[in-house]
Protein backbone atom coordinates (compact mmCIF):
# COMPACT_ATOMS: atom_id res chain seq x y z
CA UNK A 1 0.00 0.00 0.00
CA UNK A 2 2.98 2.46 0.54
CA UNK A 3 4.82 1.68 -2.39
CA UNK A 4 1.58 1.86 -4.03
CA UNK A 5 0.63 5.72 -2.69
CA UNK A 6 4.61 6.84 -3.11
CA UNK A 7 4.45 5.57 -6.70
CA UNK A 8 1.43 7.55 -7.49
CA UNK A 9 2.36 10.44 -5.38
CA UNK A 10 5.59 10.85 -7.70
CA UNK A 11 3.47 10.30 -10.96
CA UNK A 12 0.96 13.19 -10.08
CA UNK A 13 3.89 15.43 -8.40
CA UNK A 14 5.62 14.95 -12.60
CA UNK A 15 2.45 15.56 -13.75
CA UNK A 16 1.91 19.14 -11.54
CA UNK A 17 5.61 20.21 -12.34
CA UNK A 18 4.82 20.31 -15.89
CA UNK A 19 1.87 23.06 -15.31
CA UNK A 20 4.95 25.28 -13.30
CA UNK A 21 6.42 26.68 -16.62
CA UNK A 22 2.63 27.62 -18.20
CA UNK A 23 1.93 29.04 -14.45
CA UNK A 24 5.25 30.73 -14.71
CA UNK A 25 4.34 31.86 -18.08
CA UNK A 26 0.50 33.76 -17.19
CA UNK A 27 2.62 35.44 -14.09
CA UNK A 28 5.39 37.05 -17.08
CA UNK A 29 2.35 38.31 -19.04
CA UNK A 30 0.35 39.55 -16.33
CA UNK A 31 3.54 41.27 -15.04
CA UNK A 32 4.35 42.60 -18.36
CA UNK A 33 1.05 43.88 -18.89
CA UNK A 34 1.16 45.79 -16.09
CA UNK A 35 4.68 47.28 -16.77
CA UNK A 36 3.27 48.51 -19.91
CA UNK A 37 -0.04 50.14 -18.10
CA UNK A 38 2.83 51.72 -15.97
CA UNK A 39 4.27 53.59 -19.18
CA UNK A 40 1.27 54.59 -21.03
CA UNK A 41 -0.84 55.64 -17.77
CA UNK A 42 0.65 55.76 -14.64
CA UNK A 43 -2.10 57.14 -12.35
CA UNK A 44 -4.00 54.51 -13.52
CA UNK A 45 -1.31 51.81 -12.78
CA UNK A 46 -0.80 52.92 -9.54
CA UNK A 47 -4.92 53.00 -8.90
CA UNK A 48 -4.98 49.18 -10.05
CA UNK A 49 -1.86 48.20 -8.39
CA UNK A 50 -3.08 50.08 -4.85
CA UNK A 51 -6.76 47.82 -5.67
CA UNK A 52 -4.92 44.39 -6.19
CA UNK A 53 -3.30 45.28 -2.95
CA UNK A 54 -5.97 46.10 -0.68
CA UNK A 55 -8.07 42.96 -2.37
CA UNK A 56 -4.81 40.30 -2.20
CA UNK A 57 -5.49 39.23 1.40
CA UNK A 58 -8.97 38.34 0.66
CA UNK A 59 -7.82 36.96 -2.89
CA UNK A 60 -5.18 34.54 -0.77
CA UNK A 61 -7.61 33.70 1.06
CA UNK A 62 -9.73 31.62 -1.77
CA UNK A 63 -6.25 31.14 -3.12
CA UNK A 64 -5.46 28.86 -0.29
CA UNK A 65 -9.00 27.26 -0.90
CA UNK A 66 -8.84 26.04 -4.20
CA UNK A 67 -4.94 24.77 -2.46
CA UNK A 68 -6.55 23.02 0.22
CA UNK A 69 -9.11 21.60 -2.74
CA UNK A 70 -6.38 20.61 -4.63
CA UNK A 71 -4.48 19.04 -2.10
CA UNK A 72 -7.98 17.24 -1.33
CA UNK A 73 -8.12 16.05 -4.54
CA UNK A 74 -4.65 15.04 -4.81
CA UNK A 75 -4.99 12.83 -1.73
CA UNK A 76 -7.94 11.22 -2.89
CA UNK A 77 -6.27 10.12 -6.06
CA UNK A 78 -3.32 9.05 -4.97
CA UNK A 79 -5.50 6.93 -2.67
CA UNK A 80 -7.55 5.68 -5.09
CA UNK A 81 -4.45 4.48 -7.28
CA UNK A 82 -2.78 2.94 -4.72
CA UNK A 83 -5.64 1.17 -3.56
CA UNK A 84 -6.47 -0.22 -7.19
CA UNK A 85 -2.66 -1.08 -7.76
CA UNK A 86 -3.21 -2.88 -4.41
CA UNK A 87 -5.86 -4.92 -5.73
CA UNK A 88 -4.36 -5.87 -9.07
CA UNK A 89 -0.93 -6.73 -7.57
CA UNK A 90 -3.59 -9.18 -4.98
CA UNK A 91 -5.55 -10.57 -8.14
CA UNK A 92 -1.96 -11.67 -9.76
CA UNK A 93 -0.39 -12.91 -6.35
CA UNK A 94 0.47 -16.25 -5.69
CA UNK A 95 0.62 -16.42 -2.41
CA UNK A 96 -2.11 -13.92 -0.07
CA UNK A 97 -2.27 -12.55 3.40
CA UNK A 98 -6.50 -13.42 3.74
CA UNK A 99 -8.17 -16.20 2.50
CA UNK A 100 -9.94 -15.92 -0.76
CA UNK A 101 -13.02 -17.76 -1.83
CA UNK A 102 -12.55 -21.23 -2.04
CA UNK A 103 -15.08 -21.73 -4.66
CA UNK A 104 -17.09 -20.10 -7.44
CA UNK A 105 -20.39 -20.83 -9.57
CA UNK A 106 -21.78 -23.85 -7.66
CA UNK A 107 -23.61 -25.99 -10.05
CA UNK A 108 -25.86 -28.74 -7.71
CA UNK A 109 -27.06 -31.78 -10.65
CA UNK A 110 -29.78 -33.02 -9.37
CA UNK A 111 -29.70 -36.38 -7.75
CA UNK A 112 -31.79 -39.58 -9.08
CA UNK A 113 -33.31 -42.82 -8.10
CA UNK A 114 -33.00 -45.78 -10.40
CA UNK A 115 -34.69 -49.82 -10.34
CA UNK A 116 -31.86 -52.30 -10.20
CA UNK A 117 -32.77 -55.15 -12.39
CA UNK A 118 -30.96 -58.05 -14.34
CA UNK A 119 -31.78 -58.88 -17.32
CA UNK A 120 -30.09 -61.52 -20.18
CA UNK A 121 -29.07 -60.95 -23.95
CA UNK A 122 -28.66 -63.68 -25.98
CA UNK A 123 -27.11 -63.61 -29.35
CA UNK A 124 -26.18 -66.43 -32.24
CA UNK A 125 -24.41 -65.95 -35.72
CA UNK A 126 -23.96 -69.41 -37.96
CA UNK A 127 -21.11 -69.70 -39.83
CA UNK A 128 -21.60 -71.50 -43.35
CA UNK A 129 -19.15 -74.06 -44.93
CA UNK A 130 -17.16 -72.56 -47.19
CA UNK A 131 -16.20 -69.62 -44.13
CA UNK A 132 -14.95 -72.09 -41.88
CA UNK A 133 -12.75 -73.42 -44.39
CA UNK A 134 -11.57 -69.97 -45.05
CA UNK A 135 -10.38 -69.52 -41.38
CA UNK A 136 -8.98 -72.83 -41.31
CA UNK A 137 -8.42 -73.75 -36.86
CA UNK A 138 -9.81 -77.22 -37.63
CA UNK A 139 -11.28 -78.15 -34.48
CA UNK A 140 -10.16 -75.56 -32.05
CA UNK A 141 -12.87 -73.06 -31.91
CA UNK A 142 -12.67 -71.66 -28.55
CA UNK A 143 -9.23 -70.16 -30.12
CA UNK A 144 -11.86 -67.29 -32.05
CA UNK A 145 -13.57 -66.58 -28.13
CA UNK A 146 -10.97 -63.69 -27.26
CA UNK A 147 -11.57 -62.39 -31.22
CA UNK A 148 -15.41 -61.61 -30.30
CA UNK A 149 -15.22 -58.97 -27.84
CA UNK A 150 -15.90 -58.37 -24.30
CA UNK A 151 -20.12 -57.37 -23.30
CA UNK A 152 -20.62 -54.08 -22.44
CA UNK A 153 -22.08 -52.79 -19.16
CA UNK A 154 -22.15 -54.51 -16.15
CA UNK A 155 -22.07 -58.46 -17.02
CA UNK A 156 -22.85 -60.74 -14.01
CA UNK A 157 -22.99 -63.86 -15.90
CA UNK A 158 -21.39 -64.90 -19.66
CA UNK A 159 -21.78 -68.36 -21.04
CA UNK A 160 -20.71 -68.31 -24.37
CA UNK A 161 -19.31 -71.32 -26.64
CA UNK A 162 -19.46 -72.74 -30.68
CA UNK A 163 -21.75 -75.58 -31.68
CA UNK A 164 -21.32 -77.81 -34.82
CA UNK A 165 -24.53 -79.38 -36.50
CA UNK A 166 -23.61 -80.82 -39.98
CA UNK A 167 -21.17 -78.76 -41.97
CA UNK A 168 -22.86 -75.59 -40.08
CA UNK A 169 -20.70 -73.91 -37.18
CA UNK A 170 -23.07 -71.62 -34.64
CA UNK A 171 -21.72 -69.60 -32.59
CA UNK A 172 -23.90 -68.76 -28.88
CA UNK A 173 -23.92 -65.99 -26.17
CA UNK A 174 -25.20 -65.68 -23.42
CA UNK A 175 -25.06 -61.95 -21.09
CA UNK A 176 -26.58 -61.24 -17.96
CA UNK A 177 -26.64 -57.84 -17.36
CA UNK A 178 -27.62 -56.23 -14.40
CA UNK A 179 -29.24 -52.52 -15.66
CA UNK A 180 -30.71 -49.37 -14.03
CA UNK A 181 -34.18 -48.47 -14.62
CA UNK A 182 -34.78 -44.64 -14.05
CA UNK A 183 -37.50 -43.90 -11.08
CA UNK A 184 -39.21 -40.70 -10.60
CA UNK A 185 -39.04 -39.19 -7.11
CA UNK A 186 -41.83 -38.64 -5.48
CA UNK A 187 -40.74 -35.85 -3.77
CA UNK A 188 -37.95 -33.09 -3.65
CA UNK A 189 -37.44 -30.46 -0.75
CA UNK A 190 -34.43 -28.22 -1.41
CA UNK A 191 -33.33 -25.31 0.61
CA UNK A 192 -30.05 -23.01 0.35
CA UNK A 193 -29.27 -20.07 1.77
CA UNK A 194 -26.74 -18.02 0.21
CA UNK A 195 -25.40 -15.45 2.29
CA UNK A 196 -22.85 -13.14 0.73
CA UNK A 197 -19.85 -11.75 2.71
CA UNK A 198 -17.43 -8.62 2.01
CA UNK A 199 -13.65 -10.08 1.79
CA UNK A 200 -11.13 -8.79 4.20
CA UNK A 201 -8.42 -7.70 1.52
CA UNK A 202 -9.12 -10.81 -0.70
CA UNK A 203 -9.54 -10.89 -4.22
CA UNK A 204 -13.69 -11.11 -4.14
CA UNK A 205 -16.71 -11.41 -2.84
CA UNK A 206 -18.17 -14.88 -1.80
CA UNK A 207 -21.45 -16.48 -0.35
CA UNK A 208 -21.39 -18.65 2.12
CA UNK A 209 -24.22 -21.53 1.29
CA UNK A 210 -25.90 -23.92 3.63
CA UNK A 211 -27.74 -26.41 1.82
CA UNK A 212 -30.22 -29.39 2.64
CA UNK A 213 -32.84 -31.57 0.40
CA UNK A 214 -35.31 -34.07 1.40
CA UNK A 215 -35.63 -36.71 -1.43
CA UNK A 216 -38.51 -39.61 -1.60
CA UNK A 217 -38.66 -42.15 -3.93
CA UNK A 218 -40.51 -45.46 -3.97
CA UNK A 219 -40.55 -48.98 -5.24
CA UNK A 220 -42.79 -49.35 -8.21
CA UNK A 221 -43.42 -53.15 -8.35
CA UNK A 222 -45.40 -55.17 -6.46
CA UNK A 223 -42.31 -57.36 -4.98
CA UNK A 224 -38.68 -56.50 -3.14
CA UNK A 225 -36.16 -55.06 -5.26
CA UNK A 226 -32.78 -53.60 -5.24
CA UNK A 227 -32.90 -49.76 -5.51
CA UNK A 228 -29.98 -47.30 -5.58
CA UNK A 229 -30.00 -43.42 -5.15
CA UNK A 230 -27.07 -41.26 -6.18
CA UNK A 231 -26.58 -37.78 -5.33
CA UNK A 232 -23.83 -35.75 -7.04
CA UNK A 233 -21.17 -33.76 -5.42
CA UNK A 234 -21.89 -30.09 -6.06
CA UNK A 235 -19.09 -28.72 -8.76
CA UNK A 236 -17.06 -25.84 -8.37
CA UNK A 237 -18.03 -25.74 -4.37
CA UNK A 238 -15.00 -25.74 -3.23
CA UNK A 239 -14.20 -27.35 -0.02
CA UNK A 240 -18.07 -29.40 1.86
CA UNK A 241 -18.08 -28.55 4.97
CA UNK A 242 -20.91 -30.82 7.54
CA UNK A 243 -21.88 -33.20 4.64
CA UNK A 244 -24.17 -35.79 5.70
CA UNK A 245 -26.44 -38.10 3.84
CA UNK A 246 -29.28 -40.01 5.70
CA UNK A 247 -31.41 -42.68 4.57
CA UNK A 248 -34.34 -43.60 6.67
CA UNK A 249 -32.90 -41.38 9.38
CA UNK A 250 -29.80 -43.64 9.58
CA UNK A 251 -26.75 -41.22 8.73
CA UNK A 252 -23.77 -42.95 6.43
CA UNK A 253 -21.09 -41.66 6.54
CA UNK A 254 -18.28 -41.09 3.47
CA UNK A 255 -16.81 -44.29 4.77
CA UNK A 256 -20.03 -46.30 4.11
CA UNK A 257 -21.11 -44.55 0.89
CA UNK A 258 -20.16 -45.65 -2.69
CA UNK A 259 -18.24 -43.09 -4.86
CA UNK A 260 -19.44 -40.77 -1.65
CA UNK A 261 -22.78 -40.17 -3.28
CA UNK A 262 -24.12 -43.95 -3.79
CA UNK A 263 -26.58 -45.33 -1.17
CA UNK A 264 -28.30 -49.07 -2.59
CA UNK A 265 -30.13 -51.21 -0.77
CA UNK A 266 -33.30 -53.57 -0.34
CA UNK A 267 -36.99 -51.73 -0.68
CA UNK A 268 -40.13 -53.75 -0.14
CA UNK A 269 -42.46 -53.52 -2.12
CA UNK A 270 -44.16 -50.32 -3.28
CA UNK A 271 -42.13 -49.13 -0.25
CA UNK A 272 -40.90 -45.41 -0.08
CA UNK A 273 -36.92 -44.21 0.74
CA UNK A 274 -36.79 -40.76 2.48
CA UNK A 275 -33.59 -39.41 2.24
CA UNK A 276 -31.93 -35.99 3.67
CA UNK A 277 -28.59 -33.83 2.57
CA UNK A 278 -27.04 -31.05 4.13
CA UNK A 279 -23.63 -29.76 3.36
CA UNK A 280 -22.50 -25.87 3.53
CA UNK A 281 -19.97 -24.52 1.45
CA UNK A 282 -18.22 -21.23 -0.15
CA UNK A 283 -19.20 -20.23 -3.55
CA UNK A 284 -18.86 -16.69 -5.90
CA UNK A 285 -20.71 -15.47 -9.03
CA UNK A 286 -23.77 -17.68 -8.94
CA UNK A 287 -25.91 -20.37 -8.23
CA UNK A 288 -27.80 -24.03 -10.26
CA UNK A 289 -29.54 -26.55 -9.61
CA UNK A 290 -29.34 -28.71 -13.06
CA UNK A 291 -31.67 -31.52 -13.40
CA UNK A 292 -30.14 -34.53 -14.89
CA UNK A 293 -32.55 -35.06 -17.47
CA UNK A 294 -36.11 -34.29 -18.77
CA UNK A 295 -37.87 -35.95 -16.02
CA UNK A 296 -41.84 -35.80 -14.61
CA UNK A 297 -41.49 -33.63 -11.41
CA UNK A 298 -44.18 -34.61 -9.07
CA UNK A 299 -43.36 -32.41 -6.24
CA UNK A 300 -40.71 -30.03 -6.57
CA UNK A 301 -40.37 -27.78 -3.96
CA UNK A 302 -36.83 -25.50 -3.88
CA UNK A 303 -36.10 -22.71 -1.94
CA UNK A 304 -33.43 -20.17 -2.26
CA UNK A 305 -32.58 -16.68 0.36
CA UNK A 306 -29.73 -14.66 -0.46
CA UNK A 307 -29.04 -10.99 0.42
CA UNK A 308 -28.09 -10.14 -2.87
CA UNK A 309 -30.39 -9.52 -5.58
CA UNK A 310 -30.01 -12.39 -8.58
CA UNK A 311 -30.57 -12.46 -11.98
CA UNK A 312 -32.14 -15.07 -13.79
CA UNK A 313 -30.37 -17.04 -16.46
CA UNK A 314 -32.14 -16.91 -19.80
CA UNK A 315 -34.39 -20.02 -20.64
CA UNK A 316 -34.43 -20.93 -17.33
CA UNK A 317 -37.07 -21.84 -14.57
CA UNK A 318 -38.29 -18.56 -12.99
CA UNK A 319 -39.37 -18.92 -9.29
CA UNK A 320 -43.41 -19.09 -9.13
CA UNK A 321 -42.89 -16.85 -5.54
CA UNK A 322 -40.65 -13.85 -5.00
CA UNK A 323 -40.54 -12.03 -2.05
CA UNK A 324 -37.58 -9.32 -2.26
CA UNK A 325 -36.53 -6.50 0.41
CA UNK A 326 -35.85 -2.55 -0.71
CA UNK A 327 -32.57 -2.14 -1.33
CA UNK A 328 -30.36 -4.85 -1.07
CA UNK A 329 -32.04 -6.95 1.17
CA UNK A 330 -32.72 -10.59 1.84
CA UNK A 331 -34.81 -11.95 -1.21
CA UNK A 332 -36.89 -15.37 -0.72
CA UNK A 333 -37.15 -17.18 -4.31
CA UNK A 334 -39.34 -20.28 -4.46
CA UNK A 335 -39.68 -22.52 -7.43
CA UNK A 336 -42.86 -25.10 -6.46
CA UNK A 337 -43.73 -27.27 -9.47
CA UNK A 338 -46.17 -30.56 -9.36
CA UNK A 339 -46.60 -33.01 -12.35
CA UNK A 340 -44.28 -30.83 -14.91
CA UNK A 341 -42.45 -31.96 -17.02
CA UNK A 342 -38.66 -30.14 -17.77
CA UNK A 343 -35.36 -30.09 -18.56
CA UNK A 344 -34.52 -26.67 -17.21
CA UNK A 345 -32.68 -25.42 -14.89
CA UNK A 346 -33.03 -23.06 -11.61
CA UNK A 347 -30.02 -20.37 -12.60
CA UNK A 348 -28.80 -17.64 -10.53
CA UNK A 349 -26.19 -15.28 -11.73
CA UNK A 350 -24.99 -11.73 -9.70
CA UNK A 351 -23.31 -9.49 -11.64
CA UNK A 352 -22.08 -7.41 -8.57
CA UNK A 353 -18.85 -6.03 -9.60
CA UNK A 354 -15.82 -6.47 -8.63
CA UNK A 355 -14.38 -5.31 -5.45
CA UNK A 356 -11.42 -3.59 -7.76
CA UNK A 357 -14.42 -1.84 -9.56
CA UNK A 358 -16.77 -1.12 -7.02
CA UNK A 359 -14.18 0.68 -4.94
CA UNK A 360 -12.92 2.34 -8.07
CA UNK A 361 -15.99 4.38 -8.39
CA UNK A 362 -15.88 5.02 -4.77
CA UNK A 363 -12.87 6.98 -4.88
CA UNK A 364 -14.12 8.58 -8.26
CA UNK A 365 -17.25 9.70 -6.48
CA UNK A 366 -15.30 11.10 -3.66
CA UNK A 367 -13.31 13.47 -5.81
CA UNK A 368 -16.58 14.51 -7.63
CA UNK A 369 -18.31 15.06 -3.66
CA UNK A 370 -15.08 17.44 -2.82
CA UNK A 371 -15.84 19.83 -5.27
CA UNK A 372 -19.30 19.57 -5.40
CA UNK A 373 -19.33 20.27 -2.09
CA UNK A 374 -17.49 22.96 -2.00
CA UNK A 375 -19.88 24.49 -4.38
CA UNK A 376 -22.51 23.27 -2.34
CA UNK A 377 -20.96 25.36 0.79
CA UNK A 378 -20.99 28.45 -1.06
CA UNK A 379 -24.37 28.53 -2.67
CA UNK A 380 -25.85 26.96 1.29
CA UNK A 381 -24.29 29.71 2.83
CA UNK A 382 -25.32 32.48 -0.08
CA UNK A 383 -28.89 30.97 0.45
CA UNK A 384 -29.00 31.55 4.07
CA UNK A 385 -27.62 35.11 4.11
CA UNK A 386 -24.11 33.56 5.67
CA UNK A 387 -20.68 35.08 5.78
CA UNK A 388 -18.35 32.09 4.84
CA UNK A 389 -14.96 32.63 5.46
CA UNK A 390 -12.83 30.72 3.14
CA UNK A 391 -10.09 29.30 5.20
CA UNK A 392 -12.93 27.94 7.66
CA UNK A 393 -14.07 26.19 4.10
CA UNK A 394 -10.92 25.18 3.32
CA UNK A 395 -10.42 23.36 6.33
CA UNK A 396 -13.50 21.38 6.27
CA UNK A 397 -12.79 20.59 2.67
CA UNK A 398 -9.37 18.90 4.09
CA UNK A 399 -10.98 17.47 6.88
CA UNK A 400 -12.96 15.69 4.22
CA UNK A 401 -10.24 14.68 2.18
CA UNK A 402 -8.50 13.19 4.84
CA UNK A 403 -11.56 11.22 5.56
CA UNK A 404 -11.71 10.11 2.48
CA UNK A 405 -8.17 8.40 2.01
CA UNK A 406 -8.72 7.24 5.83
CA UNK A 407 -11.27 4.96 4.18
CA UNK A 408 -9.34 3.54 1.28
CA UNK A 409 -6.33 3.01 3.68
CA UNK A 410 -8.75 0.97 5.96
CA UNK A 411 -10.00 -1.50 2.77
CA UNK A 412 -6.50 -3.36 3.23
CA UNK A 413 -7.78 -4.35 6.62
CA UNK A 414 -11.59 -4.26 6.81
CA UNK A 415 -14.17 -4.87 4.36
CA UNK A 416 -14.72 -2.32 1.88
CA UNK A 417 -18.48 -0.73 3.60
CA UNK A 418 -17.02 -0.29 7.12
CA UNK A 419 -13.56 0.75 6.02
CA UNK A 420 -15.73 3.36 3.36
CA UNK A 421 -18.32 4.16 6.02
CA UNK A 422 -15.21 4.66 9.12
CA UNK A 423 -13.54 7.32 6.69
CA UNK A 424 -16.36 9.06 5.46
CA UNK A 425 -17.73 9.06 9.42
CA UNK A 426 -14.59 10.43 10.55
CA UNK A 427 -13.92 13.05 7.94
CA UNK A 428 -17.28 14.59 8.44
CA UNK A 429 -16.47 14.76 12.34
CA UNK A 430 -13.25 16.71 11.74
CA UNK A 431 -14.85 18.93 9.12
CA UNK A 432 -18.10 19.78 11.50
CA UNK A 433 -15.24 20.05 14.53
CA UNK A 434 -12.95 22.49 12.67
CA UNK A 435 -15.90 24.92 11.89
CA UNK A 436 -17.02 27.61 14.29
CA UNK A 437 -19.93 26.94 15.82
CA UNK A 438 -22.26 29.20 13.83
CA UNK A 439 -20.66 27.59 10.65
CA UNK A 440 -20.97 24.20 12.11
CA UNK A 441 -25.30 24.37 12.24
CA UNK A 442 -25.57 25.67 8.90
CA UNK A 443 -22.92 23.50 6.68
CA UNK A 444 -23.92 20.30 8.38
CA UNK A 445 -26.09 19.38 5.95
CA UNK A 446 -23.87 19.84 2.81
CA UNK A 447 -20.77 18.16 4.35
CA UNK A 448 -22.95 15.19 5.56
CA UNK A 449 -24.15 15.03 1.69
CA UNK A 450 -20.64 15.30 0.41
CA UNK A 451 -19.66 12.62 2.85
CA UNK A 452 -22.64 10.27 2.17
CA UNK A 453 -22.88 10.52 -1.38
CA UNK A 454 -19.71 8.29 -2.56
CA UNK A 455 -21.02 5.60 -0.23
CA UNK A 456 -24.15 5.10 -2.51
CA UNK A 457 -21.70 2.77 -4.86
CA UNK A 458 -21.57 0.00 -2.15
CA UNK A 459 -25.38 -0.38 -2.26
CA UNK A 460 -24.87 -3.29 -4.75
CA UNK A 461 -26.61 -1.60 -8.05
CA UNK A 462 -28.73 0.76 -6.23
CA UNK A 463 -26.56 3.39 -6.95
CA UNK A 464 -28.69 5.65 -9.31
CA UNK A 465 -31.52 5.32 -7.26
CA UNK A 466 -29.98 6.71 -4.22
CA UNK A 467 -28.16 9.29 -6.17
CA UNK A 468 -31.09 10.77 -7.79
CA UNK A 469 -33.00 10.36 -3.87
CA UNK A 470 -29.59 12.65 -2.61
CA UNK A 471 -30.17 15.69 -5.53
CA UNK A 472 -33.82 15.54 -5.07
CA UNK A 473 -33.11 15.81 -1.32
CA UNK A 474 -30.24 18.64 -1.99
CA UNK A 475 -32.73 21.06 -3.87
CA UNK A 476 -35.17 20.89 -2.11
CA UNK A 477 -33.13 21.61 0.97
CA UNK A 478 -31.30 25.24 -1.23
CA UNK A 479 -34.93 26.20 -2.46
CA UNK A 480 -36.47 25.70 1.20
CA UNK A 481 -36.86 29.23 2.96
CA UNK A 482 -34.05 29.05 5.57
CA UNK A 483 -34.78 30.16 9.15
CA UNK A 484 -33.46 32.50 11.41
CA UNK A 485 -31.89 34.65 9.33
CA UNK A 486 -31.75 37.79 11.28
CA UNK A 487 -28.62 38.96 11.97
CA UNK A 488 -26.48 37.45 8.87
CA UNK A 489 -24.35 39.60 6.49
CA UNK A 490 -25.76 39.21 2.81
CA UNK A 491 -22.84 38.61 0.61
CA UNK A 492 -20.00 36.10 0.28
CA UNK A 493 -17.31 38.77 -0.91
CA UNK A 494 -16.69 40.83 1.52
CA UNK A 495 -13.70 39.71 4.33
CA UNK A 496 -14.09 37.91 7.24
CA UNK A 497 -12.20 36.03 9.96
CA UNK A 498 -10.24 33.38 9.39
Amino acid sequence: MVHAAVSALLAALHTLAQLVWPLVLALGVGLLALLLLALLDRERARAALGAAVARAPQAGRWLLLGLALGAALLATTLTRRAVDMRLSTQQGARYAQATDPSGGETVQPAPGATLLETRTYTRSLSLPPDVVARIGVGEEWTRLLPYLGDAPGSVQDLQEGFTRRGDTLTYSRAVTLLTERPVDLDRAAVQADLNFMDPVAGRGTSYGAAFQAAYRFSNPLDTPATMRFTFPLPQGSGTLSGFALMVNGQTLRPTDLADSTTWEGEVPARGTVDVRVRYRHQGAHGWRYVLSRREALRDFDLTLTTNRAPKFLRHALLPTEQTRRPLGGTSTLRWHLTDVITAQDVALVFTGGSLRETLHKVHLAQAVALGVVTLLALLWAASRRTLLPPLALAGAVLALGAGFTLGGVLTAYLPPLPAEVLGALTGLALALWLLPPPLRRTLRLPLALGAVAPLVFLSGGHAGLLLSELALLTLLALGWPAAGRRGGTPGLGRPGPA
